[in-house]
């Protein structure tokens, strides 16, 4: 498909469109459907359309395996370190409301960093999943 001249220009004009709406499911998640694990659904599935257009090694260059397990580690300590937080302010394991003076800011607050470490983690395993699997080659 890396030839496939029709493709590229649809891909290289859906992919910042569709990046753009995980970022509104991302921040959306707090007031309606969506957040963390749809929002980095869609983000792998951005970067999975662009490996299957341009090609694996041009998607490994564009985000090499240790960048993605990276963001796995990442997203898991990000999650692991707000319900810590909780913990050290005198509340319980993820318990979000001693984040802030005020109770719904800190609800906000501890929402909007666990969604992220969620989405993080999602887009990376899928991407990984998506790498090992790819990797293999047709039998």
């Amino acid at each position: 498909m890396r030839n496939d001249m029709v493709l590229r220009v649809v891909g290289k004009l859906l992919i910042p469109f569709i990046l753009m709406f995980a970022l509104y499911v991302q921040f959306h998640g707090d007031f309606g459907p969506g957040g963390g694990f749809q929002a980095g659904t869609i983000v792998a599935a951005a970067i999975i359309f662009y490996a299957i257009i341009y090609g694996l090694n041009t998607a490994r260059r564009v985000l090499p395996d240790w960048v993605v397990e990276s963001m796995i580690a990442i997203g898991v300590l990000l999650y692991i370190g707000v319900g810590f937080a909780g913990l050290l302010l005198g509340g319980n394991f993820l318990d979000y409301f001693v984040l802030d003076s005020d109770p719904v800011v800190g609800q906000h607050r501890g929402i909007f960093w666990i969604e992220l470490g969620v989405a993080i983690t999602v887009f990376g395993v899928l991407l990984k999943i998506f790498y090992l699997f790819a990797r293999r080659g047709p039998n």
